[in-house]
């Protein structure tokens, strides 16, 4: 089955354009192949946390689990109140 594709025009810095050139030759594709993997890559890598933020959620949940277990072992008299005050606001601050 044939592809079709809709033709867009864009204005490439002529800088762009060379990198894009020499990747093109290199791989021995054409820029237009090139741009299409780029945009698809792109598009797709949306969902996917970078490696930045993927360290930040591990740190975060860390922390998080760490206090806790302080928490239960120094101070398990108030960590009711902490979980329902996290609700309260998770709510107000979040609308989760």
């Amino acid at each position: 089955m044939k592809t079709t594709y809709t033709q867009r025009t864009i204005r490439f810095d002529p800088r762009q354009l060379h990198r894009l050139e020499a990747v093109a030759a290199q791989q021995g594709r054409t820029v237009p192949d090139i741009l299409r993997l780029i945009i698809t890559n792109y598009l797709d890598g949306q969902s996917a946390l970078t490696a930045s933020q993927r360290r930040q959620a591990r740190v975060t949940e860390y922390a998080q689990i760490a206090l806790d277990a302080i928490i239960q072992e120094q101070h398990p008299e108030y960590r009711e109140r902490i979980l329902a005050e996290t609700d309260r606001r998770m709510e107000r601050y979040h609308g989760a």
